[in-house]
């Protein structure tokens, strides 16, 4: 099976944002690019939710800094059918890309 792009994005300022929805009876594998395009630091959140409004359970990233003109990579994750990659920047004009595998 071929990685694909499953979801691209760049979130209204401190806003939850859905990036990708497994479909039904599917699963997937993916990799999350977050670039920020700032001349300065921004901090941003990502979460596996079963919902579009994570609890804080849910959360893998939560309030991380990412520098100006700086990439954040993160790997493996995995997801099961009808969960959601939820995103959030503190700023607007960063770019979050997620692909993988979807089976």
């Amino acid at each position: 099976m071929a990685t694909k792009k499953l979801g691209v994005a760049t979130p209204a300022i401190n806003t939850n944002t859905t990036l990708y929805t497994v479909p039904a009876l599917k699963s997937a594998v993916a990799v999350l690019n977050i670039c920020n395009t700032n001349t300065t630091a921004v901090t941003v959140r990502v979460a596996i939710s079963a919902t579009a409004t994570p609890t804080i359970g849910e959360y893998i990233e939560y309030d991380v800094s990412i520098p100006a003109n700086g990439v954040l990579e993160r790997g493996a994750l995995a997801l099961q059918t009808a969960e959601n990659v939820v995103i959030y920047a503190s700023a607007t004009n960063v770019a979050f890309r997620l692909h993988g595998i979807e089976e």
